[in-house]
């Protein structure tokens, strides 16, 4: 339970540092447009130093953005209408492989791990993913990296 609690620390610190790099300013706040690709309880820390004004006592003036999908987010950071997403890395890949000049670089990791799950209707004591073999499985939204692999 330690161990959780500190990496909810961890997040959220790396989370206010992110965003609010080295400068403060007093006499005017940086507008910074956050895009992130859905509502998550893994970005608690973020909304509570957006409600409670960390970000704007280090000189930012945070808008967050739902994105509503990695896709939707990569447009809007590489048309400038946001400048940061969050996604995972997938989205930043397909638009490096599309051979694109312009394209973004993936520089902080927000979360260690994904919240993605696998449920079942049944009980297993002792899972394993060979139990899925010939089995269907219903991923995430299309286009999403859950319905690729």
């Amino acid at each position: 339970m330690k161990k959780k609690g500190l990496t909810v620390l961890a997040v959220f610190a790396f989370t206010a540092v992110l965003l609010a790099g080295c400068s403060k300013s007093s006499e005017k706040l940086i507008k910074v447009q956050l895009n992130e690709v859905a509502h998550s309880i893994f970005y608690a820390p973020q909304y509570a130093a957006i409600e409670l004004g960390y970000f704007k006592d280090e000189g930012l003036d945070v808008t967050l953005v739902n994105g509503l999908g990695a896709d939707k987010t990569m447009t809007a950071v590489l048309s400038g209408d946001a400048d940061i997403g969050f996604m995972g890395s997938e989205a930043s890949i397909y638009v490096y492989n599309e051979g694109k000049e312009d394209y973004v670089i993936n520089f902080a990791q927000l979360t260690q791990r994904a919240g993605n799950f696998l449920v079942s209707r049944n009980a297993s004591e002792n899972f394993t993913w060979n139990d899925v073999k010939g089995k269907t499985i219903i991923g995430g939204r299309a286009g999403g990296l859950q319905g690729i692999m």
